[in-house]
């Protein structure tokens, strides 16, 4: 489960700092008519969320997580600033529960 947590862990702050990217450029593209940055960074993001969906399921059914705690994971990587709070709080709750097993 750690290669697992490890990687959901990696794709949730890329995918955070993606969307911040993505909405500075939105704000760039309607406010200030420059769309370079959207065309760019949109399609950039949707990829790596896909692979965080990947990562974020892989370690949800290997901690067999409920299916609304795994939506709701699935989910934090499209609010701003979301996919920071949840990976803390999902790391800390796996790292309780591979303590629980251990003990």
């Amino acid at each position: 489960m750690e290669s697992a947590l490890k990687s959901f862990r990696v794709m949730a702050y890329i995918v955070g700092v993606m969307l911040l990217a993505l909405v500075a450029a939105m704000v760039l593209k309607y406010g200030f008519g420059e769309a370079a940055g959207v065309a760019i960074i949109g399609p950039l993001h949707g990829f790596l969320y896909a692979i965080y969906l990947l990562a974020a399921l892989n370690l949800g059914l290997k901690a067999r997580w409920s299916w609304v705690y795994l939506l709701g994971v699935l989910l934090a990587g499209t609010i701003p600033f979301l996919s920071f709070v949840v990976e803390r709080k999902v790391t800390q709750r796996v790292h309780r529960e591979i303590a629980a097993a251990s003990s």
